[in-house]
């Protein structure tokens, strides 16, 4: 008989974790949690986890950290190191949300954000600091972070680090540690660099390793919408009434947003209900019974109240807020695309959300294809087959004699295409009526005039001159101003690199670099169109 898989409350944590747990909606341990925790909680080796996004890894180092450090003591106690600043604010996120009654305070510290902001909050006491190697680097150079009395240092992400560049980084920050701490390496991979890394810093070690697998259902396709806050809804209907036979999850943020698109929903003519938090659970086993019978076909959900349901044969996720993180996202459109079925998951971001998006689609590596949304046009045009192919079903023989009686007396008035356009219009003129559906800002600008839109630009700098992605990023910046978060896919070669900006700081840039030119050839120029 094989063994029964250990739940949390076998891991060793106390009951404030198991609290903490409860209200976040976990059910069981995932594997790298069910391995890391227990070494953590009673041994004092460092530890080397292979482990992908999206298993639970932030968990299986945060709850034993919650544990083990004290929050009475106002010094940094725990150093969590992570590649890009996304992954830095969803990993101080987590942690705080497992912090049940503690006190423990947890920073984030990363480039793009006010230096005197982060300083304000060090100085007010941090237990746990979650920063990115340049940003700590800055904070340790100007001695307003100190590491010598750490008891933790957290390696998140390893290879992803060794990727971007920072190993240098990363061995100066190991430098200013104590030296006694215990060392926790994350990594996805193992290159030969990261094992060098492990094999010079930590000390007695523990290797761990949890078998990789498909973050992604294969059988799922994954595209995007760019669209304002404010025309999320409308992009929703059109998704919805473009599909024969929609049946799908919306995700959002909060249980506020749940119940205003639920009713928006209903007050529009769907079959929609909602789950989250504050729905009995009386009242959620019976919109899940709704659901899975399909007498509803839209179900507006948060994630935490979606966590542990059983529904099969989804046609669609819709992520109408864009989720937090690379876990969520997979755990998201995992409920579609299953048992070999083919299924859609669907993002909506706005112009601003991209790097985030940028950073789900590598963490996970899965392609994201950016769409359009569906026109009005081409909607009334699937209702029309839609509404055809369900009068071709009906079986003339069972209509029975009163309507063929009744449709007879109704010529007496008109011909048959008068009649039957007049029923038509009778029935669906409601639901075929273009203007229910309002207009969307990508269809009151022309696509290449879309202010909200995005522009490459060339820079006629590589790795030649010494660049790197961050450097290229610092270089804007310091020449332009335009934030850290606005500049996209920055892609560096020998003789030159790419980046993508929005359209309106690609104007300024250019303007910029134009008046800096002295007569050489222009250092940044905007790039040929890029393929689609």
């Amino acid at each position: 008989m094989p063994d029964t898989p250990p739940t949390f409350q076998d891991l060793g944590l106390s009951a404030d974790a198991l609290a903490a747990i409860a209200k976040k909606g976990f059910e069981e341990p995932s594997p790298i949690q069910q391995l890391v925790i227990p070494k953590l909680l009673r041994n004092s080796t460092d530890i080397i986890a292979q482990a992908q996004t999206g298993t639970g890894k932030t968990a299986a180092f945060g709850l034993p950290l919650i544990e083990m450090l004290n929050p009475r003591e106002f010094s940094v106690q725990a150093l969590v190191l992570t590649p890009t600043r996304e992954l830095a604010i969803q990993v101080s996120d987590e942690i705080r949300s497992l912090r049940s009654d503690s006190r423990l305070q947890v920073i984030p510290v990363y480039g793009g954000q006010s230096f005197n902001q982060q300083l304000r909050s060090l100085k007010k006491g941090a237990h746990i600091v979650v920063g990115t190697p340049g940003r700590v680097i800055d904070h340790l150079h100007r001695r307003t972070l100190r590491l010598e009395d750490i008891e933790f240092l957290v390696l998140d992400e390893a290879d992803e680090m060794l990727n971007m560049g920072f190993i240098e980084d990363m061995e100066e920050i190991i430098k200013h540690t104590n030296p006694d701490k215990r060392t926790l390496l994350f990594s996805a991979t193992m290159p030969p660099r990261i094992k060098e890394l492990a094999k010079k810093y930590l000390k007695e070690q523990e290797f761990i390793t949890v078998k990789q697998q498909p973050l992604t259902p294969r059988q799922t396709e994954h595209i995007y919408y760019e669209v304002k806050n404010a025309e999320k809804f409308e992009a929703l209907c059109r998704i919805i009434d473009i599909e024969d036979e929609f049946y799908g999850l919306v995700f959002c943020r909060t249980k506020s947003d749940v119940d205003t698109v639920v009713s928006q929903l209903i007050e529009r003519g769907y079959d929609a209900d909602a789950i989250h938090g504050d729905i009995s659970q009386d009242q959620r086993e019976r919109t899940l019974m709704k659901f899975r019978q399909r007498r509803i076909n839209v179900l507006v959900a948060t994630d935490v109240a979606a966590r542990g349901l059983d529904v099969v044969d989804l046609t669609h996720v819709i992520n109408y807020a864009l989720p937090q993180d690379p876990e969520s996202y997979v755990h998201r459109s995992g409920r579609t695309g299953r048992a070999g079925k083919q299924g859609t998951s669907i993002t909506f971001i706005t112009p601003r959300e991209y790097q985030k998006l940028l950073f789900i689609q590598r963490i996970s590596k899965t392609a994201i294809k950016k769409s359009i949304v569906p026109d009005v046009k081409d909607i009334i045009k699937a209702k029309k087959k839609k509404i055809a192919d369900e009068v071709m079903e009906i079986n003339a023989q069972e209509i029975g004699e009163t309507y063929h009686n009744w449709a007879k007396k109704l010529l007496e008035h008109g011909s048959e295409s008068d009649m039957l356009a007049r029923i038509l219009y009778h029935a669906y003129h409601a639901e075929l009526d273009p203007d229910m559906y309002d207009e969307l800002h990508t269809e009151r600008h022309s696509r290449g005039q879309d202010l909200e839109g995005q522009a490459r630009l060339f820079v006629a700098l590589g790795k030649k001159d010494s660049i790197t992605p961050p450097k290229l990023v610092k270089f804007i910046i310091q020449n332009t101003g335009v934030p850290n978060e606005l500049i996209n896919e920055v892609q560096v070669y020998d003789q030159f690199s790419f980046i993508t900006v929005p359209f309106a700081e690609a104007e300024r840039i250019l303007a910029i670099f134009q008046k800096k030119n002295t007569g050489k050839k222009p250092l940044v120029t905007k790039a040929r169109k890029k393929e689609s």
